[in-house]
């Protein structure tokens, strides 16, 4: 049993948020994505360097976001990110968005991606990455609180 969890913090900034100061809801995608890539950086992978090397990149294929309440311009985030399958040709995070100050779970979302070459046919995640990804794969699923 593994548990690996990448957490990267973000402000919120005046542009994230609609005209009452509340993180406009697609926002959190973003705020997804780049913890994402956060993640694979921590586990010594970057994105232009798997395209560059395999020719392939990840596309999200499923995304399944809850919001539990709203995170507000200047608050100070952390989003957390779990590797929680990884085969053949798919990958799928488990990712939290927390509020520092209070700890309040703001979101949740399950997201699923493909890995695909170039002209966009779907391809198996290269073996190396693989090797690379399974120290921070996750082994079971947490239970929320």
């Amino acid at each position: 049993m593994t548990s690996f969890t990448e957490t990267w913090p973000v402000r919120v900034y005046y542009e994230d948020t609609d005209h009452g100061g509340v993180v406009y809801y697609a926002n959190y995608l973003k705020f997804m994505e780049r913890a994402r890539s956060e993640f694979l950086r921590a586990a010594g992978l970057e994105l232009d360097q798997i395209d560059a090397e395999f020719g392939v990149a990840f596309a999200v294929t499923q995304a399944n976001v809850s919001y539990l309440a709203p995170a507000r311009f200047n608050d100070m985030l952390n989003i957390e990110s779990s590797l929680v399958e990884m085969r053949g040709a798919r990958i799928a995070f488990k990712q939290h968005i927390y509020r520092q100050s209070d700890g309040i779970l703001l979101s949740e979302g399950d997201i699923h991606l493909a890995c695909i070459r170039r002209d966009g046919s779907v391809a198996r995640i290269p073996k190396s990455i693989i090797e690379r990804l399974k120290s921070h794969l996750n082994t079971y699923e947490e239970s929320s609180a």
